[in-house]
């Protein structure tokens, strides 16, 4: 007996190893960990999410039926939303307004794929049952095509839009404008990356930054520049990392200098942005050319795809445009460009906006010193 307390007092004697980051597969051990909770995390939020607007849906679909049904006119939501928070106070969901957009919800996703009702159960295409309610609201609310709101549905699941983005997205009307510049990509480019690299530019390009008041300090310049910067990113889209404006390029014994360089995560490839302040002219295309040629040659590595110009001109003729590429091997596409209020812009921010000649000076990097 005395031996054998003996052997247990050894034993819980015995140091307990540390867990620190030289443990043997310690490192990994928790990352695995950590990614299938945040896993988990995640399934968990998309089924709760479902269920809400499988809830709103069905409640949509009950309101809507009856009032075809019944002859019920619009007071009957009102009484409604009154009856519901009496019966589950202090939870959120039911006011009027909420009750009319689960309506419209119904209204805006009725059919099955198979064109029949459904019975007991919403139909919702995958990525709009995927999003939060409050997106949800927007997409009813603003935009009426069925196309367009899908098309929105599946950029806001796909990129993890919050709604401030989705908002502008929508205002700007991108579902009208991506993939919509004149390009020679099916001739430059192979399949699939040829159609990629189309849907990843636009038509027109809206700019909407801001600019800060002439007393500003040096921090609030500071701070405007990199909202500019975030600014441009989001309009161009998914994939652009921002490499460098006035990149210079020598080539034999001259200097040259690309407006604005980028690369493209997604496509793997650089992407050289050139503005011009006038329509476009046909030897806009030659320059650009000349201009990813000396990229590839320069900062082009063995594994990238072949360089992509966008040249951004203040207007365009389709003819002159489609003329000027035909005949280039290069892969360049050419789109307008212009600033455009959005609504949700705040009536006291909208005399900051810069003038059209400051916008070009300075994307352009041309402005005088």
């Amino acid at each position: 007996m005395k031996k054998h307390k003996t052997v247990k007092k050894k034993i819980l004697a015995q140091p307990v190893p540390e867990l620190s980051g030289t443990l043997v597969g310690y490192a990994k051990l928790l990352e695995e960990i950590k990614a299938r909770v945040a896993t988990a995390q995640t399934k968990a939020a998309l089924s709760v999410n479902r269920e809400l607007l499988s809830l709103y849906w069905s409640i949509g679909r009950s309101i809507a039926e009856r009032q075809k049904n019944e002859k019920w006119g619009s007071s009957v939501i009102e009484r409604l939303a009154a009856d519901m928070q009496k019966a589950f106070p202090g939870i959120e969901g039911f006011s009027e307004t909420n009750i009319w957009r689960m309506r419209a919800f119904y209204l805006a996703y009725p059919l099955s794929a198979g064109g029949k009702k459904n019975v007991g159960k919403s139909f919702l295409p995958q990525a709009v049952g995927e999003i939060p309610w409050s997106h949800q609201v927007l997409l009813i609310e603003k935009v009426k095509i069925p196309k367009e709101r899908d098309f929105y549905a599946k950029m806001a699941q796909k990129y993890g839009w919050s709604r401030a983005v989705l908002t502008v997205q929508i205002e700007t009307g991108l579902a009208s404008r991506q993939g919509k510049a004149i390009t020679n990509f099916k001739k430059a480019l192979p399949l699939p990356h040829s159609d990629m690299a189309q849907q990843s530019l636009k038509d027109p390009y809206v700019f909407d930054f801001l600019t800060i008041a002439s007393a500003a300090q040096e921090h609030d310049l500071e701070q405007g520049l990199v909202d500019h910067v975030q600014k441009f990113l989001l309009e161009l889209g998914v994939g652009f990392a921002f490499v460098g404006r006035q990149v210079h390029l020598k080539v034999g014994t001259k200097d040259f200098y690309v407006d604005l360089l980028f690369y493209h995560l997604t496509l793997r490839c650089y992407i050289v942005i050139e503005l011009k302040a006038t329509s476009f002219e046909p030897e806009f295309a030659g320059k650009l050319n000349f201009y990813l040629s000396a990229i590839d040659d320069k900062f082009k590595r063995p594994d990238d795809k072949p360089s992509i110009g966008l040249l951004l001109c203040k207007s365009k003729n389709k003819v002159e445009v489609e003329y000027a590429l035909r005949d280039i091997g290069k892969p360049i596409g050419v789109a307008a460009w212009k600033v455009r209020l959005v609504e949700s812009l705040p009536k006291e921010l909208k005399s900051s906006l810069p003038t059209v000649k400051q916008l070009e000076e300075e994307l352009s990097g041309r402005s005088k010193k």
